[in-house]
């Protein structure tokens, strides 16, 4: 997930977003998340959210519940999402 955080100031407002979304998907989805690139910027970020699963259905209604989720916590501040299968 891309976010683009323009009301950020400062890295530490933007730690304190990311800080957020990170700890609610993981407790609301069981889910791992991390913030992957941009780590340096101040009103950007990439942060991915990783799940596990053997039923490949089950796994794709997990992260499109956590996209979903994350769409409704962040609004436009949610500038782009893509998806990975290993």
């Amino acid at each position: 997930m891309e976010l683009r955080l323009d009301n950020s100031h400062s890295l530490k407002d933007k730690r304190h977003a990311v800080k957020g979304l990170k700890d609610r998907l993981r407790g609301k989805f069981n889910v791992a998340v991390a913030e992957i690139d941009c780590m340096d910027l101040w009103q950007r970020s990439v942060v991915a959210a990783v799940t596990v699963s053997a039923d490949r259905g089950h796994a794709e209604q997990v992260l499109q519940a956590v996209e979903n989720d994350a769409a409704a916590l962040l609004g436009p501040e949610l500038a782009g999402v893509s998806l990975e299968w290993l």
